[in-house]
């Protein structure tokens, strides 16, 4: 007697294959909080931007010369983000918002948590980034 073991297990073998990259991209889905930071919505953000907190995207150069929020630095996250480099904008006890894309990048996320390591005690971390922004009909800039 023959059995479908053996092809049972290739079909398996072939769905996980095929879910691999969804699964791959649940994991790498930003956090909701990021531990020592504040998760803020896009009014609390707006918020802070009126009353002059500097706001730091964090995403590529194209990217941010395409639209951002207005005033916002540019510190790429792959490799302009440093502890100096964001010294210079912002002391260590000042607020700031640190954005990306949205809640598919995960960029703020771990910007985020790289200024609480660096000793940053009032970072927030603005998930929706400049996605939600977009929606909301907020004021955008443009360097292109």
């Amino acid at each position: 007697m023959k059995t479908s073991l053996p092809r049972a297990t290739l079909v398996v073998a072939l769905a996980l294959s095929l879910l691999a990259p969804v699964l791959a991209a649940v994991d790498k889905a930003p956090p909701q909080i990021v531990e020592g930071a504040k998760t803020v919505s896009v009014e609390e953000a707006k918020a802070m931007l009126d009353v002059g907190v500097p706001f730091i995207d964090v995403r590529n150069r194209r990217f941010y010369a395409r639209r951002h929020v207005p005033g916002a630095h540019h510190l790429d996250l792959k490799g302009a983000f440093t502890e100096e480099a964001l010294s210079a904008i912002v002391a260590k006890d000042q607020p700031l918002v640190l954005y990306c894309s949205g809640v598919k990048c995960s960029r703020s996320s771990r910007a985020s948590a790289k200024a609480v390591s660096w000793g940053f005690t009032k970072v927030h971390y603005f998930r929706g980034g400049i996605a939600d922004w977009r929606v909301a009909g907020m004021p955008l800039e443009s360097s292109e």
